[in-house]
């Protein structure tokens, strides 16, 4: 079987033209040497080296090796200094799919601190809502999903039970209300105060949420509009044609001037996590930026008091 000291034996051989110049070069005794190409002449049943005179020449057979040696050779030395720069975080790809608030706060401050730290690690997004970013990561094509869910979430195809899911920050929701509207003299708004209004909802599982907690309080919500754009709701909102249940992380990266932002009773809330293989997890460059993750949510943090 063919083993790299085998070729490194023949390379040398080559490069120097002598038994006796690659053992020294290599460590080893001449006699070991001539075993290993003896033992690659057998393995593949042809001469591979011959003498002339004093000299050692090597048959249309070697010479064909040893052009393939030289390729694989380098090759496997190529994968070693990447493979060590990878595991020194001197370069590497993280592959990251995110939720759109989630790319607007936590994420810029995230990829910001990775260049900082590590400006050979190269940090790609893709935007998707869960459950589609857990399918991405399930099938390989992201290494790490920012996903979030809220509580008594029926199981919509994103179970992350062989996942590693590392819980981030808890982000409240929050009543957005035109600027004239009369609940806006009240430090917190019920939600059962808002039972006649008209709506504006957010992404799929956001409005699954939205109905399901204001059936709890004892009303179907009327819904005027949907839009998984956090900039769309707030100008709806704003505009009087609606109210909105908004996560409050949302705010941190933008918040309009002409609507009013209280607090919701009961409190209600949705879970942000991070999720992974447990094999990518190990991966320096990945653990490195689940670290700026976890520093990025403490400046993403909404501002207050509402």
């Amino acid at each position: 079987m063919l083993e790299l000291r085998h070729l490194r034996v023949l390379r040398e051989i080559a490069r120097t033209g002598s038994y006796s110049a690659a053992a020294r070069n290599l460590g080893y005794t001449q006699p070991a040497i001539s075993q290993q190409m003896k033992a690659l002449e057998r393995c593949y049943g042809t001469p591979l080296v011959a003498r002339a005179g004093r000299r050692i020449v090597f048959t249309e057979a070697g010479r064909e090796l040893v052009r393939h040696a030289q390729a694989i050779l380098s090759g496997v030395a190529a994968a070693e200094a990447t493979l060590t720069a990878m595991a020194n975080l001197q370069s590497g790809h993280v592959r990251l799919v995110s939720f759109p608030s989630a790319s607007a706060t936590m994420v810029p401050s995230a990829a910001a601190t990775m260049r900082a730290r590590h400006p050979g690690i190269r940090l790609s997004l893709t935007e998707a809502e869960p459950p589609e970013s857990v399918r991405l990561v399930r099938e390989g094509e992201c290494d790490l999903a920012l996903t979030f869910s809220y509580p008594g979430d029926a199981d919509d195809g994103d179970d992350t039970a062989d996942l590693v899911r590392v819980p981030l920050v808890s982000d409240s929701l929050v009543a957005l209300l035109p600027g004239g509207h009369p609940l806006t003299d009240r430090t917190s708004v019920r939600l059962a105060d808002l039972a006649g209004e008209s709506w504006i909802a957010g992404c799929p599982r956001c409005q699954q949420h939205l109905v399901r907690v204001c059936e709890e309080t004892g009303f179907t919500p009327d819904i005027a509009f949907s839009t998984d754009d956090n900039v769309a709701v707030q100008s709806l909102v704003a505009k009087g044609l609606g109210v909105a249940a908004a996560p409050a992380l949302v705010l941190s990266s933008v918040r309009r001037t002409d609507l009013a932002v209280r607090p919701l009773s009961p409190t209600t809330h949705r879970e942000i996590a991070i999720v992974a293989w447990p094999d990518h997890v190990r991966v320096p460059a990945v653990r490195a930026t689940i670290d700026a993750l976890r520093e990025a949510v403490r400046s993403a943090q909404p501002p207050g008091p509402w």
